[in-house]
């Protein structure tokens, strides 16, 4: 009897804490990921230093693992002070209260992925960015693709930069299955993968409108497939994807660390590429540089032809922002359009929100926009520019001397409080001041990106109450733009 109060005892332990840590991950994870991953946990029971924790398949065991343990365990250790270690164990159910708020989400139409994809009789269609617009069909469910209506050839730029992965593009388009494939595209952000991508389905949609096309994010596709797992629809998600005509997948770093989803893809692949259908894919890198993906999937990734982006040269920059001015009612002077492009070389991206900040003041002043109102409206963007330059390597450096640890601490395992202040605060300083990527910045850190996103979202929370940390993240920013 003693013992089964023990046990009572224990798992009372465990329910309360885990509704606290719970509690926090909601306010941390936005509200989709919060209720696909973290929603269902059921607390078993805390043993020693290790935290039970129940999912409901071996899939979500090795996904929590791969991308939410240390932010768990993290969140914890923000409650208790205490190091614990997450382990997962499949066959549990998730709790009532959970199964009830996620069906009431899904009511309200917050998340309806799955719903849709029931009323449609279909396992994955999935839209792929919010922001864009729609222009094509998919021919398989009737429902609309989301195409960015300037994301087209004829709106892309070429320069020298950017000659030969355009180039590769226009091919594939015109004859798709049969040029290169697949095609791989790898580039920093914000210099034009994804236009390019929606370049050749809108091409080959107004080619062939009875073709097959699926554009998405991996993420995208990697939800799909959990919904398809879960909802014991994998046969639909497979026969659909597999029997596309051009298949497109941005990010495929995604799917770094995600071993059965890599292995669901390299099939999916297969089954494509035996069939003579288009292969297009994107990353931040080219493949052999994407850490924790499969020898075998980055072999299928080096098949076709791997092309980049490179960072464009002043000329080109010049050719962006004409073009780009050219969807305004308002028009800046050359002298000034030549003092952005030398200014800001990073990416397009930046260089397009330097023009419509100019643009926006041009319009709501009526004052013509000389050079030194240009530098004055665009310090922060070329604060950012300068900060760009900086490498992972040198925040962790800067951090580690300010706070007097080594910078081999900044990638351990270790988590005491004089440790993990100071490497929350380098992570949230990478994000803010360099052009690395989230699951870049995780990699330099021996972490994921979902660690990284609560590192930046706990410093965030920390600068609203704490004047000391904000001062010092002042003082560590000057530092680092010196």
């Amino acid at each position: 009897m003693k013992g089964g109060e023990e046990l009572s005892d224990q798992e009372s332990e465990s329910e309360k804490l885990w509704q606290k840590a719970d509690e926090r991950l909601r306010e941390i994870l936005n509200e989709d990921t919060y209720d696909r991953w973290i929603a269902g946990i059921v607390p078993i029971c805390i043993s020693g230093k290790h935290f039970k924790l129940g999912v409901s398949n071996e899939l979500f065991c090795e996904w929590l693992n791969h991308n939410y343990s240390s932010m768990i365990e993290e969140t914890l250790y923000e409650l208790t002070g205490e190091t614990y270690k997450a382990c997962f164990e499949s066959g549990y159910k998730p709790q009532a209260q959970h199964s009830a708020k996620r069906k009431k989400t899904n009511d309200a139409g917050k998340t309806a992925r799955s719903e849709t994809a029931k009323a449609g009789g279909n396992a994955a269609k999935r839209t792929s960015k919010s922001n864009q617009k729609s222009t094509g069909k998919d021919q398989n469910s009737g429902t609309q693709i989301k195409y960015n209506k300037r994301f087209t050839f004829d709106n892309f730029v070429v320069g020298d930069n950017s000659k030969f992965a355009h180039a590769a593009c226009s091919a594939v388009a015109r004859n798709p299955g049969t040029s290169y494939n697949p095609l791989f595209i790898h580039a920093g952000t914000g210099l034009g993968k994804t236009h390019l991508l929606q370049a050749i389905a809108q091409d080959v949609q107004k080619r062939q409108q009875d073709t097959v096309i699926e554009y998405l994010s991996s993420e995208d596709f990697a939800n799909g497939y959990i919904d398809a797992l879960r909802e014991r629809r994998l046969p639909g998600f497979r026969q659909h994807y597999r029997n596309v005509d051009l298949l497109l997948i941005d990010d495929v770093h995604f799917f770094t660390g995600k071993e059965q989803l890599q292995e669901e893809f390299f099939h999916t692949f297969n089954a494509l590429f035996n069939q003579h259908k288009q292969i297009v894919l994107s990353s931040d890198r080219p493949p052999q540089d994407i850490g924790g993906l499969e020898k075998r999937l980055v072999s299928r990734f080096e098949w076709g032809l791997a092309t980049q982006i490179e960072q464009p040269e002043f000329e080109t920059r010049v050719a962006i922002l004409q073009e780009k001015q050219q969807d305004h009612a308002v028009t800046i002077d050359h002298e000034v359009l030549n003092f952005v492009a030398s200014r800001i070389k990073s990416n397009v991206r930046r260089l397009e929100g330097a023009l419509i900040r100019l643009v926006s003041y041009r319009s709501m002043t009526g004052k013509e926009v000389d050079l030194d109102t240009a530098e004055t409206l665009l310090r922060p963007l070329m604060d950012k520019e300068s900060a760009g330059l900086l490498t992972v390597e040198q925040v962790q450096r800067a951090v580690a001397e300010f706070y007097d640890v080594r910078v081999a601490d900044m990638t351990s395992k270790k988590r005491p409080a004089s440790i993990a202040l100071p490497r929350q605060i380098a992570m949230y300083l990478c994000r803010r001041n360099t052009e690395y990527s989230t699951p870049a910045i995780g990699e330099c850190f021996n972490r994921n990106h979902a660690t990284i996103l609560h590192a930046v979202n706990a410093v965030e929370k920390r600068l609203a109450e704490d004047d000391e940390c904000r001062q010092a993240i002042d003082l560590l920013e000057r530092k680092l733009k010196r």
